[in-house]
């Protein structure tokens, strides 16, 4: 990955490779933004610059011993912390180094991802993602090894929002007090969820939305849409890539989300209480991740067919599916239940990362959606 291949995001490539030029890299940044506006492929690029030997004003040069390993992701001083989940019968907690491959992979061959793609890649099934206390041993071992090849020791850590706490904790002192020539690259969607206290010792920079254009042009460039289609999925993207991905490849996940958003506003409407315990049931059997993913589906969709009804439909981001739907939707989204719709919503989804059980959760909700639809 070379800033080249980053989509987009010209304004924040310029400032981290000036950062280089000019002998002022930061110890710890936290690069952060919504989902599929290219962070970790610009962190990525980022540590690849610092340590190419034959940097251009531009981009790393790409055949020093550097930028060879970075070719293949194996360069020994890069390390990598990401969310995992333990491995199916293994008597250990799993660590990072036991997901090598399949990261490596992952980012070698579809570098705009997000932790859903990611935790079916890993065959996570309906378990939670985090990264666990233990991570923070390795993460010390690592810095405490002298750099292979005499440069910058760099550490990147994809949703440091799931960082257990104990480990949040061993990498707040590894922040106050970093080893020499150590660089923390921090790559967040929540940042918020992060501790103060490592919030407060890292560079914070935000990275946006990834303007239509650009997307429009890799498009048409990489995967050869024709121009007219290519705008369309460009607008309908809304910045993020991975949603521009999804929208060229049919993507099963959104189709199920959709059927089951549909079932549910049907169901409620017409009040069939033992359909929607059914529903419940079917949705509980989802898996924690994927259920948050849904509720956070849900949101958006009542977001868009509000702003449907209000007849901005240049401001939406939907779908031909879901437009068609909207049509005969957004009318029972208005101001009188939107926000009721919202904080239920968002209410459902406290739940499900507290644990609370899935089925109760889920037909709690779809009778709520009785009421809040006629309103």
């Amino acid at each position: 990955m070379f800033f080249r291949d980053v989509i987009g995001q010209e304004e924040v490539k310029q400032r981290l490779i000036q950062e280089v030029n000019e002998g002022r890299i930061p110890h710890a940044q936290l690069i952060c933004g919504p989902e599929g506006v290219g962070k970790i492929p610009l962190a990525i690029a980022y540590a690849r610059y610092i340590s190419c030997s034959n940097r251009s004003e531009t981009d790393a040069c790409g055949v020093c011993p550097s930028c060879v390993k970075f070719n293949k992701l194996v360069h020994p001083d890069v390390h990598f912390v990401f969310p995992i989940v333990n491995k199916a019968k293994s008597p250990k907690v799993s660590v990072c180094a036991d997901f090598l491959p399949q990261w490596r992979e992952q980012l070698l061959t579809s570098p705009y991802f997000n932790l859903n793609h990611w935790l079916n890649n890993i065959g996570a099934e309906n378990k939670q993602a985090q990264i666990f206390a233990n991570e923070s041993d390795e993460i010390l071992k690592k810095l405490s090894l002298k750099s292979s090849e005499g440069g910058f020791k760099i550490t990147i850590v994809w949703l440091p929002e799931k960082l257990h706490p104990v480990c949040a904790n061993k990498l707040l002192k590894l922040l106050e007090e970093p080893p020499e020539r150590t660089i923390f690259l921090l790559v967040s969607e929540k940042p918020d969820m992060i501790l103060p206290t490592i919030q407060s010792r890292t560079q914070r920079m935000n990275v946006r939305k990834i303007d239509e254009a650009s997307i429009d042009r890799v498009l048409q460039t990489k995967y050869s849409i024709q121009p007219a289609d290519s705008l369309s999925i460009a607008h309908l993207a809304n910045g993020n890539f991975i949603k521009a991905l999804e929208t060229i490849h049919l993507n099963e996940e959104n189709q199920l989300f959709f059927d089951l958003f549909v079932s549910l506003m049907r169901l409620s409407y017409q009040r069939k209480i033992r359909e929607m315990k059914m529903w419940s049931e079917q949705v509980a059997g989802m898996g924690r991740e994927r259920q948050k993913n849904f509720l956070e589906y849900c949101q958006r969709m009542i977001r868009e067919n509000f702003i449907f009804n209000l007849h901005q439909r240049d401001l939406t981001y939907m779908t031909i599916s879901e437009q068609n739907f909207a049509t005969r939707f957004a009318p029972f989204v208005n101001e009188r239940n939107v926000m009721g719709i919202m904080d239920e919503l968002s209410e459902a989804q406290i739940h499900i990362e507290q644990n609370v059980n899935a089925k109760m959760v889920f037909f709690d909700f779809s009778l709520k959606m009785i009421v809040l639809l006629k309103q």
